[in-house]
């Protein structure tokens, strides 16, 4: 085992100042969740008429094991549904859990399941607006399966965007139970990215047709598995288990096959060891401020989703810790950039497993002193663990060193030899507000953009003009009341084509916005999540067409070009409507109200968190 590196300077600023700012809530969380531990299965306390119905479904083997409250008891928590490529592999997982967790000595249920849409099919679209909010409800739906007080240990399955955040802040509500997030993993690889790019690209132009896109977005999108690219879904795998709450080496492992089946069963028997164990290892105490910020680090070095900038300050929070963009774009500055993985290059996610994967990154970043290795996870203490890889020896489960070095330098290199200096995740800040922006697909020479404004309310304005051929010109697409409180907060991804074909142009070209773009954002600079958002007030609300716009993302600093008093007086534009149907929208009404800001993850919970927080008002 390598000798560990100390740990860099800025890695343990950033994390003392977040442990500092966060001491009183996350000390009254840490209290939470230790008074609702006990001793024994939970369910031994219970009146029997409340654990008669617990068991009444049970038979066998099962039943005899609720009923006699001696066998730790697991709870299933699945986003399954076979519409979701990622999600269809886990039609099979539930009967495997209770087989491995009985013969482990514990007795699993299936305690519920959380809804899972898929963004590939929303994108564009306006269903697309439920899905920042389905987070919350994802969170809300493990509370209540988790909620029945019949469970020592909780397993959770799911691998998208908004379904991995949603499942783990729901799981911090009960923060007391040892907890672990059970992948599914990816696809085979299909049509090579960049090709699906260039006919993505033709067909925004008009020069290939529907049936040609059709043709290429299935052979990209084929089986089983998680889409291959690096947008949100693979981000989160890696982070999860860079955070220490997957089994080493389990992100990236194909489904349906001899080792997956292997590691969702090593999960399901290691919950058991942990519901068991002396060595208490619940999540809530795991997910620290030092794994969250491995976390972060993991994220910056492979140039993964700007989602996580809204979803990881939410997992903070429902964990007692403030993580702030600031953090983000501190540890940016000192995390060098190791992936190219598409849309930050040509390759897709099983290159960068075959090249070494998390493990090798694991490995890199510690020898560096970039990650905290002193974290406690579901493996056991360390994360040095997360240095290896597991194999099927003999039909046995093992775990391997992995290869120290790379083995595919284009797609995964080592600290001293990074693609760039940087993690490739900047804040901007200016007149316009905050926004994060993601430079590591962008080229350098575009990374500052000085043009006039084009001001759209909706992604669909904007696609109708370039269209009919009156965008033909340097231009800052502004697209506005798009933010949480607006709409919901939908990702704009589809307008990639159209910008990259006004690149391709030779035109200055960036985009502006208080929505989101996918982890799939690409080469054009894109000031995203701008706050405070337009229709809350926000400084979008009155840029006007014409209005000179800089975004420099070398310096940080998003700007109108307009005289202060000027620009102060203008009426703003209005808000989206407060009335929204269709799609199910009417529905999130109390959530577009409710929701906090985009810098504080978006989330619905936020009125709650701010109205916990003490006050200096004098009374």
């Amino acid at each position: 085992m390598a000798t560990q590196a100390a740990i860099h300077p800025v890695v343990r600023q950033v994390t003392e100042r977040i442990a500092h700012r966060s001491e009183r809530t996350r000390r009254e969380y840490l209290d939470r969740i230790a008074a609702a531990a006990g001793e024994g299965p939970v369910r031994s306390g219970m009146p029997c008429s409340n654990l008669a119905h617990g068991f009444a479904a049970c038979s066998g083997a099962d039943r005899i094991a609720v009923r006699g409250e001696t066998k730790p008891g697991v709870a299933i928590v699945s986003a399954y549904n076979d519409m979701l490529s990622a999600h269809q592999p886990y039609a099979a997982y539930p009967e495997q859990i209770k087989d491995a967790v009985r013969e482990a000595g514990g007795v699993a249920q299936f305690a519920g399941g959380v809804p899972a849409m898929c963004d590939g099919i929303t994108q564009g679209r306006t269903g697309m607006e439920l899905s920042l909010f389905s987070r919350d409800v994802i969170a809300m739906a493990t509370g209540v399966a988790l909620s029945h007080e019949m469970f020592d240990g909780a397993l959770l399955l799911g691998v998208c965007d908004k379904i991995v955040p949603g499942l783990l802040i729901g799981a911090l509500a009960f923060g007391h139970l040892p907890t672990i997030l059970v992948p599914a993993g990816p696809m085979a690889s299909g049509l090579p990215n960049n090709e699906k790019s260039r006919i993505r690209q033709l067909f925004a132009e008009g020069r290939a047709t529907r049936e040609e896109l059709l043709e290429a977005e299935s052979a990209s999108y084929h089986s089983p598995g998680t889409c291959t690219f690096y947008g949100t879904a693979n981000s989160n795998q890696l982070v999860v288990e860079v955070m220490g709450l997957h089994l080493p080496g389990s992100s990236f492992v194909a489904p349906g096959t001899p080792l997956r089946r292997a590691l969702t069963e090593e999960a399901s028997r290691q919950v058991v060891a942990l519901a068991k164990g002396s060595e208490q290892a619940p999540i809530g105490q795991l997910l620290d401020e030092r794994a969250l910020v491995n976390g972060v680090v993991a994220l910056l070095a492979t140039g993964g989703s700007t989602n996580h900038t809204l979803h990881l300050p939410a997992i903070a929070a429902a964990a007692g810790i403030e993580l702030t963009w600031d953090d983000f774009a501190e540890l940016s500055a000192v995390v060098p950039s190791l992936s190219r993985v598409y849309p930050n290059g040509s390759a897709d996610i099983n290159h960068f497993a075959a090249a070494g994967g998390v493990q090798t990154l694991v490995g890199q970043l510690l020898d560096a002193g970039l990650l905290h290795p002193d974290v406690h996870t579901v493996a056991g203490f360390g994360l040095d663990r997360y240095r290896q890889q597991p194999f099927l020896e003999d039909g046995e489960l093992v775990w391997r060193d992995a290869p120290a070095e790379s083995l595919d330098p284009d797609v995964l290199r080592g600290v001293g030899d990074a693609f760039a200096p940087d993690g490739g995740l900047r804040v901007l800040r200016g007149n316009l507000g905050s926004s994060v922006i993601k430079v590591s697909a962008v080229k350098p020479e575009n990374r500052v953009v000085t043009a006039p404004a084009r001001v759209f309310e909706d992604q669909h304005e904007f696609t109708e003009l370039f269209r009919a051929g009156e965008l033909n010109q340097d231009v800052v697409v502004v697209i506005r009341n798009q933010g949480p409180q607006a709409n919901g907060m939908p990702e704009l991804h589809g307008l990639t084509p159209s910008l990259g074909v006004l690149m391709d142009r030779g035109h200055q070209v960036a985009l502006v916005t208080d929505g989101r773009m996918s982890g799939a954002s690409g080469k054009i600079p894109a000031a995203i999540q701008v706050t405070p958002e337009a229709t809350s007030g926000g400084p979008l609300a009155r840029v006007r067409d014409g209005d000179m716009i800089r975004l420099d993302a070398d310096q940080g600093t998003l700007e109108v070009l307009v005289g202060n008093e000027e620009f102060a007086s203008r009426e703003p534009a209005p808000g989206a409507p407060a009335a929204q149907h269709g799609t199910g929208r009417e529905l999130f009404a109390t959530f577009r109200r409710a929701v906090g800001r985009a810098d504080q993850g978006a989330s619905v919970f936020a009125a709650q968190q701010r109205a916990d927080e003490p006050t200096d008002v004098a009374v």
